[in-house]
């Protein structure tokens, strides 16, 4: 299956030429910081260095070096003092979105004992504003990160929340470096009636930069026919090693323990959706088809949700219904390392203070709470035909829900909450389904939810990652709004 790459981050620093004559030693030192930099960020990223640019001739030819490497963002390493002009023609040539980094080497100056080639090399906040102004009156767009490059005994917090916000700009850049050359397959049509759900190619490839192939049911049908008996055997093995299979649901008549035939069905049709994965280079998959009167097409589309599932927490995230907005929002988290499962509001419980989130599949299997559960259910409610569901929650503590929607004037706007998911009974009705409370209480956070003009489905995480989804929101010039308290903003 198709792996995610890291972000190429082009890294430059900057120092003033005139400095180098008089103060011998500096522009190595200098130098030295900037490798420590481009090592830790090295962690994170790609990284396309420029070295470091002391005059403005030098920002030219760094600017083109990384338009040439196509980097998804650039660091500007300040090491001392550096006039505008050798950062501004960087960024106007690279055409990349830019982070200002402002690291002073150590927590305070030795006041009486600091000469001026010391002072000179913890002077990095000088001209920090004169490169914002330069941005500004250029209409470029640009964030910074002020801190320490290191932590020290007794300081360590302006170094380690630095840090951990540039690693956040590497995960955001990867999400952009990976949506940019994704290809979602669309299978099928959306929901009818369902008008949240219907989206325009175009927009996400415009917006995002991601392929979306448009695929038939005969190209799933073609594959489903094609497995192999041991394949087959091979896919009923993964799955038994994954899911408990159920029993008779204790509470619902409609979800019995899966016949025979309907696992064979459920891994056969996994098996072809491997193959589809594979045979169209598929990063992710909306899909829903009707069928009528249990043809064939009808009982492909049963049978999605075991192999949805599968492919889901291999990183090729699934979404039902054909919501290809919530399929790049699942990608989105899926990219961030939170998982992110197919869900919608499912009812609120106002004695305990929660909203009950799930849905009938599929389920990011990599953010389960203990071994998922796979049941038969008679008929899905609302669609054609019948066969096997998968019934889990996500794993207990904090979680951060995303959905992306669509504005009047056709811009895709991310919508996002940070919460908790919380212990208790759990629906046995063979859907996903977990309790998950939010800042505020179920019927504002509804109300503001709903304000913001959401689709039904978003997609459900674990961790808070409200600051890395601020960071994507940034790069890819999408609207993000906060719904509640925030944390990471």
């Amino acid at each position: 299956m198709p792996q995610a790459e890291k972000a190429k981050v082009g890294v430059f620093g900057i120092g003033l030429a005139a400095y180098w004559p008089q103060f011998h030693g500096l522009k190595e030192r200098l130098e030295g910081y900037q490798r420590k930099v481009e090592s830790r960020i090295g962690e994170w990223a790609t990284v396309v260095s420029a070295g470091l640019v002391d005059d403005a001739q030098k920002a030219h030819t760094a600017g083109a070096e990384f338009r040439q490497a196509g980097v998804d963002l650039v660091f500007c390493y300040v090491g001392t003092y550096a006039t505008s002009s050798q950062v501004l023609p960087v960024i106007q040539e690279a055409k990349a979105p830019v982070v200002v980094l402002n690291l002073q080497p150590g927590a305070a100056l030795d006041y009486a004992h600091t000469d001026t080639a010391e002072w000179l090399a913890n002077c990095c906040a000088c001209c920090v504003p004169e490169i914002a102004c330069a941005f500004a009156r250029a209409a470029i767009p640009f964030r910074q990160v002020t801190g320490m490059l290191d932590a020290e005994p007794d300081v360590r917090e302006p170094s380690d929340s630095a840090w951990a916000e540039i690693a956040e700009w590497c995960a955001a850049a990867k999400v952009v470096h990976n949506q940019h050359r994704a290809r979602i397959g669309y299978l099928g049509h959306p929901y009818p009636g369902m008008l949240d759900m219907y989206s325009d190619y175009t927009q996400h490839h415009a917006q995002l930069g991601t392929h979306i192939e448009v695929l038939e049911m005969c190209d799933l049908d073609a594959r489903v026919n094609a497995a192999t008996e041991a394949e087959i055997a091979r896919k009923m093995e993964e799955t038994r090693s994954i899911f408990d299979i159920s029993e008779d649901s204790p509470s619902d008549p409609l979800a019995k323990k899966p016949a025979p035939e309907q696992m064979d069905w459920a891994c056969r049709v996994a098996v072809g959706l491997d193959h589809l994965a594979e045979d169209f280079d598929l990063n992710g998959l909306a899909y829903y088809y009707r069928g009528v009167a249990d043809n064939i097409y009808e009982r492909l589309g049963a049978g999605l949700i075991l192999g949805c599932s599968l492919l889901t927490a291999r990183g090729i995230p699934c979404a039902g219904e054909a919501d290809l907005k919530n399929c790049q929002a699942m990608k989105i988290m899926d990219l961030l390392g939170a998982g992110g499962s197919f869900t919608e509001l499912y009812a609120m419980d106002f004695r305990e203070r929660f909203i009950l989130m799930g849905h009938d599949g599929p389920f990011h299997l990599g953010i389960a709470d203990g071994r998922p559960v796979l049941r038969g259910l008679g008929l899905y409610h609302g669609k054609s035909g019948f066969g096997i569901s998968v019934e889990a929650s996500v794993r207990k503590g904090p979680i951060t829900i995303l959905g992306l929607t669509q504005t009047h004037d056709g811009r895709l706007k991310l919508l996002a909450a940070e919460g908790e998911c919380l212990p208790g009974e759990r629906l046995k009705i063979g859907n996903t389904n977990s309790r998950l409370r939010f800042a505020l209480d179920p019927a504002p956070f509804i109300n503001a939810y709903c304000s913001e003009g959401p689709t039904h489905h978003c997609a459900l995480g674990v961790g808070h990652v409200l600051g890395k989804i601020a960071k994507v929101a940034w790069l890819t010039g999408l609207e993000l709004k906060v719904i509640g308290a925030s944390t990471g903003q």
